[in-house]
């Protein structure tokens, strides 16, 4: 099993952009891939970006491609969101997520830890 906390999270205005980490601990983090997913409210959960363990492998959702980056530090255990050009519609708990497989999926069900999530909200 491993832990994770996410951090990073907060208000920020349309066009603003924020940085969200996840530390992970417990498990050999660079072993395997590494997901964002986000929450709005009345919303399902979704997929925003995931990383494989090498960081070969990547993908997007549509609705954050050329706006978000993912990426991944294996010597500090930690995964990263650079989230720019924020939209209100991005407006959501943000979620990080340690996947089963080595290599980027896209389904929830790939991914056994999940952190406690932290709020992103964006509005003027």
């Amino acid at each position: 099993q491993v832990q994770l906390v996410e951090s990073g999270g907060g208000l920020v205005q349309p066009g603003g952009s924020l940085r969200l980490s996840c530390a992970a601990s417990g498990r050999t983090f660079s072993r395997f891939a590494m997901g964002w997913f986000r929450q709005a409210p009345g919303k399902e959960r979704e997929v925003v970006a995931v990383i494989g363990w090498s960081g070969g492998t990547i993908y997007y959702a549509d609705s954050v491609k050329g706006r978000f980056t993912i990426s991944r530090d294996n010597t500090k255990n930690t995964a990263y969101l650079q989230m720019n050009s924020l939209k209100p519609e991005d407006t959501a708990v943000y979620y990080c997520a340690s996947s089963i497989y080595q290599f980027a999926t896209r389904g929830k069900a790939d991914f056994g830890s999940w952190g406690q999530g932290t709020q992103v909200t964006v509005s003027s």
